[in-house]
């Protein structure tokens, strides 16, 4: 029987009269790629704070590695492997790719910030940051300043920084946001490589990469999940249909 890499245990958030989470039990298997979708509105920003660490859930729990962090911080999380991807970007913009790469390298050594001024010549921190760089076919690229590359290849940089990390849980927050078609595919191509090395938790508006990714679905609509399944299951749910992706999906 496998054990959940993560896992949240009937996660309850409320903001006055609104209830943000109700009772969301979700779990993240190894190997994977599992999916979160819902309608503006639906709840998926709120679950992710939770998860990751940002905000506090009023019931419940999370579960990171059979360990319960519903306590721990952010960096806590990060630390015990749990990566993650923001819909806007969170990067140095005025630093290289290169730099931004080993900042998140120096992160996972637990080295203190100030060694900093040293980290560009520390071997061990500057292979990481290759290799991570490597993975997503930006290793060539690594001295020109995160500014000047294109949308797509940030969003590349953003999962090479999170790779640095040397994540147990991606915690993916709407990746293919601001991205054409070309580039979405791009990423797609790039996220279902990465399954194997760590399992992915997506929160996608971009139902062509959530049906071309997720090996399981949840739908969240008013901050209850209707619906978890494998991709078939939850195309030809009526209640989804009604809910999420109408008629025509």
């Amino acid at each position: 029987m496998f054990e959940p890499v993560l896992e949240t245990r009937n996660l309850c958030k409320s903001f006055g009269a609104l209830t943000a989470t109700d009772q969301v039990s979700i779990d993240l298997r190894p190997g994977e790629i599992h999916a979160v979708i819902g309608p503006n509105g639906a709840g998926k920003s709120t679950l992710i704070q939770q998860i990751c660490g940002g905000l506090r859930p009023d019931n419940g729990q999370v579960m990171l590695l059979g360990k319960d962090v519903t306590s721990a911080s952010t960096q806590a999380r990060a630390k015990a492997g749990l990566a993650r991807t923001f819909q806007i970007s969170a990067l140095a913009m005025e630093d290289s790719v290169l730099e931004n790469a080993l900042l998140g390298a120096l992160g996972a050594s637990g080295r203190p910030w100030r060694f900093w001024q040293r980290a560009s010549a520390a071997v061990d921190l500057r292979d990481r940051a290759e290799a991570a760089l490597d993975r997503v076919g930006l290793l060539d690229q690594g001295d020109k300043r995160c500014a000047e590359l294109s949308h797509g290849q940030r969003r590349q940089l953003e999962v090479a920084v999170a790779l640095t990390l040397a994540p147990r849980a991606f915690i993916m927050d709407e990746p293919m946001a601001g991205l054409g078609a070309a580039g979405s595919k791009q990423l797609t191509d790039l996220l279902d490589g990465l399954r194997g090395q760590a399992p992915i938790l997506l929160v996608e508006h971009d139902m062509d990469a959530v049906f071309a990714l997720a090996d399981r679905i949840t739908v969240l609509v008013s901050g209850k999940v209707i619906a978890t399944g494998p991709v078939e299951d939850i195309r030809a749910s009526g209640a989804v249909r009604e809910a999420y992706l109408g008629e025509a999906a």
